[in-house]
C-alpha cells in the first residue's frame, strides 16, 4: 500500500505539501492504475512488475491522514510494514529523495498523524525534498504555497525519478531501492 500525502481540494493541487500526492498521481499514469474516490480516500489497485499495489490518496487535511491509513490497512488486514508513505521534506533540498524504512515524524504533521494512529514507526518513507522557506517567510505559508514556477520546472523532473524509487523499493525492496536512490538530486 502506497500512501501519498497531501490536502483535499484544488487550491493545494500544486502545492509543496501536495508532493505525495503529484507522485502518486504520476505513479498510476506510468502503471495504468485508475484512480476513484472511495470512502475517505482516492484509491487504485494495479501490479507493477506483477507486484499487487494499492494507491491511497487521502482525503481528510494532512493533520488527520493516520485515520484513514489505519483504516485502509485493517480493512485489508496489511501489516504496517506493507506501508509505504511519500511525502514533502523541508529538510531535503528541492527535487532530492530520501529513503527511510522507520523514524519519526521530523516536524511532518501527516506523518505525525499516521505514527499516531498506527502505533508504530515500522513501515517505509520516501521523502520528496522541498527545500526551506527564506528566514522570515511562515513556514505554514511556505507548505501551503504552490510552487513558484522557477521551481516547477524542478518538480516536473522529480516527479518521475520519485516514481522510479517507488518501483524499485515495490519491486526489489528497501535495501536495493535505498543503494540505488538514496538521497539524490535531479541536476
Amino acid at each position: 500500500m502506497v500512501v501519498g500525502l497531501g490536502n483535499p481540494g484544488r487550491s493545494y493541487e500544486r502545492t509543496r505539501h501536495n508532493l505525495g500526492w503529484m507522485v502518486l498521481e504520476q505513479a498510476a499514469d506510468r502503471w495504468g492504475i485508475a484512480l476513484a474516490q472511495h470512502g475517505q480516500a482516492i484509491q487504485g489497485r494495479g501490479e507493477v512488475r506483477g507486484h499487487p499495489v494499492l494507491l491511497v490518496l487521502p482525503l481528510t487535511w494532512m493533520n488527520q491522514t493516520g485515520i484513514v491509513v489505519r483504516a485502509v490497512l485493517q480493512d485489508l488486514s496489511l501489516a504496517s510494514s506493507d506501508l509505504i508513505v511519500v511525502h514533502d521534506d523541508l529538510d531535503l533540498p528541492l527535487g532530492a529523495i530520501k529513503i527511510k524504512a522507520r523514524g519519526g515524524a521530523g516536524g511532518h504533521n501527516g506523518l505525525r498523524s499516521v505514527l499516531s494512529c498506527l502505533g508504530t514507526e515500522e513501515f517505509s518513507r520516501v521523502k520528496v525534498g522541498i527545500g526551506r522557506p527564506l528566514e522570515n517567510e511562515d513556514l505554514a505559508k511556505f507548505v501551503l504555497s504552490p510552487f513558484p514556477p522557477v521551481e516547477w520546472d524542478q518538480v516536473v523532473l522529480t516527479l518521475p525519478k520519485t516514481v522510479d524509487v517507488l518501483e524499485c523499493l515495490i519491486c526489489e525492496g528497501g535495501p536495493v531501492a535505498m543503494n540505488r536512490f538514496h538521497v539524490r538530486s535531479s541536476p
